[in-house]
């Protein structure tokens, strides 16, 4: 009898786990392709540059220079997401650019303010660019703003406050973006509708951020924000566990079934040349107590500036032991690129502006210095360069109420500015920019030369796995042990001396039970001949001076 019963009831948990196991299917999502939604942020701007005519009825005894606001931006967007790392972004939105310029004293020793109300419409496409194996994304991209409000509020204390409406703002503006996001899923992973939380923040630099026409008032930006997305994703069924076989008590637990991959470039650049745009700090720094020009700076004779041009930096770039440190060497030779420019532009003038604390005379002498280098080394006429003196140059280094590094800014406002109106010797986008200086450097072994290998998983599961990468000729290759779930290979280092070759790639790994695990792949890689692409545009900033007055 005991027996009979012990086996009833076996029978019966059998026939509950074959029932259970017909039954049991696992649901799962993919990941929605188009994504829509809508994002919120604030726009914190910064004004620079000078705005005094307000409209044609409206000139204000004082110019205003610098500003600060916060704004909204309010957006409806869409997002591409293909397979893979890349992606398109695309933000159609409100966009506030207003703020409050800093206050001045008018001539009527009374206090006057400015504020505005500034905003566009902004259509922002960008490329997106995932990080593998994480939510964090970065994006890219260009910015055109449609004017939609213009609004000013001027005030002089007891003795006029107007409201109106700037004139000649530029109906269209082109500039760009760059930022970052993070994704944090807010659906379950089997819902087939996807909702997102994406924090993100941009920054707008002022290069094409001008709003008017006229003077030189520019607004740089720094958004931080939210973004709310959603997409539709669809259902895959994975099979069911297989029922254990009659008298089995212990279920089995399924293989995991590793994916291999294999990405190989479209060709496969060995070195490649950048050319680079390097910005030109339009200033020379003195040392305390001498008018002398400081011996940091290259210094030419008559006989050697003769045989100058600013093109000879480019040479001497690839050979400088490091970006910064070329930079610092192009820098240092402004006076025999402005000598060099002047001298090809014989209708270009300069005006030297040298500030000193102590007083116009001592600023005036330190302008003097950089004039006679001019006149005497590069043989240029005297009366194309005016020189003047004050007590600090526009703008200085340190700001009002500042308390941090005073002696170092102060330092720094011991300088020389050179200023012009020449378009020979200007930007062509950008104000009143000093033309850059292109210099050419040398990448070699590029990253998106190299041969991407994943193993999903791997971290996981995996103690260890290596690649065998054989050739049509038979010749092998051997690289690991690796851990991760993504490594890469120089695709020049595959090549060898070959010219192109189709590789077999076998990845090899070890379970973290003991269990060997044999995936295949392949790939075709042809070699490319040197490229040269631009790639940089680095300028040397105001907040540099300490680097280059020292080094």
């Amino acid at each position: 009898m005991l027996l009979q019963n012990k086996t009833i009831k076996r029978s019966i948990i059998l026939s509950l786990m074959l029932i259970l196991a017909q039954i049991t299917v696992h649901a799962q999502t993919t990941q929605p392709t188009w994504w829509f939604g809508v994002s919120g942020a604030a726009n914190a701007n910064w004004y620079n540059g000078t705005t005094q005519t307000l409209n044609d009825a409206l000139v204000v005894p004082t110019a205003f220079h610098k500003g600060f606001g916060v704004k909204p931006y309010i957006s409806v967007l869409a997002e591409y997401r293909p397979a893979g790392i890349w992606g398109i972004m695309l933000n159609v939105a409100y966009d506030g650019r207003g703020g409050k310029f800093d206050g001045v004293v008018a001539p009527c020793n009374c206090d006057a303010t400015l504020n505005t109300n500034t905003s566009y419409v902004a259509v922002e496409p960008s490329l997106r660019l995932s990080i593998p194996s994480s939510n964090l994304y970065f994006f890219v991209g260009p910015r055109v703003g449609f004017n939609v409000t213009r609004d000013f509020e001027y005030t002089q204390v007891k003795q006029l406050n107007t409201n109106s409406q700037f004139s000649a703002m530029k109906k269209t503006v082109f500039s760009g973006q760059v930022g970052m996001g993070y994704d944090i899923p807010l659906s379950s992973a089997n819902s087939t509708t996807k909702v997102s939380l994406s924090p993100f923040a941009s920054f707008q630099p002022y290069f094409g951020q001008e709003p008017r026409n006229i003077e030189s008032w520019n607004i740089t930006t720094v958004r931080a924000g939210i973004a709310l997305k959603f997409g539709k994703a669809h259902k895959i069924a994975v099979a069911a566990t297989p029922p254990p076989p009659p008298m089995a008590y212990v279920a089995v637990v399924p293989l995991h079934d590793f994916i291999f991959t294999v990405r190989g470039p479209v060709n496969v650049p060995v070195r490649r040349q950048v050319s680079e745009t390097l910005p030109l700090l339009n200033a020379v720094f003195f040392d305390e107590g001498s008018t002398e020009i400081p011996n940091r700076y290259v210094l030419l004779t008559n006989s050697q500036a003769s045989g100058f041009k600013e093109s000879q930096l480019q040479q001497e770039q690839t050979s400088m032991p490091g970006r910064s440190a070329g930079q610092l060497y192009v820098y240092h030779n402004v006076l025999n690129i402005v000598g060099d420019r002047m001298r090809s532009n014989p209708g270009s003038t300069i005006l030297l502006n040298g500030a000193s604390a102590g007083g116009p005379r001592d600023g005036k002498a330190l302008a003097e210095s950089v004039k006679q280098y001019l006149v005497v080394a590069f043989g240029i006429d005297g009366s194309r360069i005016a020189v003047q003196g004050s007590f600090k140059p526009h703008p200085p280094s340190e700001k009002p109420g500042g308390t941090k590094d005073l002696v170092l800014l102060g330092a720094e406002n011991r300088r020389v500015d050179i200023e012009t109106h020449s378009p020979e010797l200007l930007l062509e986008v950008g104000g009143g920019m000093m033309r850059p200086v292109q210099i050419v450097a040398t990448q070699v072994d590029p990253l998106d030369s190299h041969v991407l290998l994943g193993v999903d998983s791997a971290r996981e599961l995996l103690k260890s796995w290596s690649v065998d990468i054989t050739a049509s000729n038979g010749t092998v290759q051997h690289y690991g042990p690796y851990t991760r779930n993504h490594e890469s290979v120089s695709g020049a280092t595959i090549l060898g001396n070959s010219p192109e070759g189709d590789y077999h790639i076998t990845m090899t790994g070890e379970t973290n039970n003991g269990r060997m695990v044999k995936k295949d792949g392949s790939v075709h890689l042809v070699r490319q001949d040197d490229t040269i692409m631009d790639q940089y545009h680095q300028p040397i900033g105001v907040q540099q001076h300490h680097q280059l007055q020292w080094d």
